[in-house]
């Protein structure tokens, strides 16, 4: 029996756009998986009189960043290629670095800044390429994205300020 042939895609993007659009998704896929890892690690472990504020807030924020994940590789996936999905291909791909043992409260918020930033970058810097094969939908998502990424950073620097 013959394999059947997928057709090919003709969505007005050409082959080696889409390939560098899914690349640059990947990597953003991976920061975004790992900021969201980070921030539900977080969520459990949070301890000291912020508590109950953190442990709400990181719960928030780790909700959003899961329903985030699906968009981001049906993306990489209606572009014509495959999405990440290990934790080995996240670490390779991701920019942000695993934290190791539980920091304290503020020090989470620290390092959730600088994830969320970021993934920000990583979002931002897809641009030229995204603006220049005419993908809307892209740009889209990554607007969005960037919104959100920009205003949690914000949210969560307002808690360092004295």
């Amino acid at each position: 029996m013959k394999a059947k042939k997928s057709l090919s895609i003709d969505i007005g993007i050409s082959e080696a756009d889409r390939a560098k659009i899914a690349e640059g998704l990947s990597k953003f896929l991976a920061d975004s998986f790992t900021l969201y890892l980070m921030t539900h690690n977080f969520h459990w472990n949070v301890t000291g009189p912020m508590f109950n504020t953190l442990h709400t807030m990181f719960m928030e924020q780790y909700t959003e960043q899961w329903n985030a994940l699906d968009a981001i590789a049906e993306r990489i996936r209606a572009l014509g290629h495959p999405a990440p999905g290990s934790f080995a291909e996240y670490a390779k791909l991701s920019s942000i670095k695993e934290v190791k043992g539980v920091p304290k409260a503020t020090e989470m918020i620290r390092l959730l800044v600088e994830a969320q930033e970021a993934t920000a970058r990583t979002a931002r810097s897809l641009f030229p390429l995204v603006e220049k094969a005419n993908d809307q939908p892209t740009l889209d998502l990554l607007t969005q994205r960037l919104e959100i990424h920009e205003k949690t950073a914000w949210m969560l620097r307002s808690l360092l300020e004295e």
